[in-house]
């Protein structure tokens, strides 16, 4: 059975194919992020290319993006019709980016536990953790010399 993309669905079809609780449709709706319409019994249906946004949601968790940042991103997709590959495109390029930022914190991040815990604090002088007799806590709580940390 062929379908269309604008065929109606009710929010349980679309659950169960998006693989998603029906609060998790009704959420994405309250947030602006799908659309339905409703029955003249006041039900539910939800256009079919509606799951393709539901798989963009579903994604973007996964990457760590935020769904107001979603929000914005769907604010410039025509919400008639599905998500086309321009659109996918423009959106990948997008969290590509922000998923490489990411990925390099990360490695500098692993590279200066990997320093910490290398020099075993044998090393007195060039341990960037060290803080003798507590000197800088004058300066404020949390780390003061690791890069990220409050005192930089």
């Amino acid at each position: 059975m062929s379908h269309a993309p604008t065929d109606l669905m009710t929010i349980g079809e679309v659950a169960r194919r998006a693989g998603i609780a029906t609060s998790a449709v009704r959420f994405y709706e309250d947030q602006g992020l799908i659309s339905s319409i409703r029955t003249s019994g006041n039900q539910r249906r939800y256009p079919r290319h509606m799951l393709r946004r539901i798989g963009i949601i579903v994604a973007s968790r996964r990457f760590g993006i935020p769904l107001a940042e979603v929000a914005e991103l769907f604010a410039s997709l025509p919400e008639e019709r599905m998500p086309g590959k321009s659109d996918w495109r423009r959106i990948s390029r997008r969290w590509h980016d922000r998923l490489e930022a990411r990925r390099r914190e990360l490695e500098q991040l692993e590279e200066e536990l990997i320093g910490c815990i290398g020099c075993g604090c044998l090393s007195l002088n060039t341990c960037r953790v060290l803080n003798p007799d507590d000197n800088l806590s004058a300066e404020g709580p949390g780390p003061r010399r690791l890069p990220g940390g409050h005192g930089t």
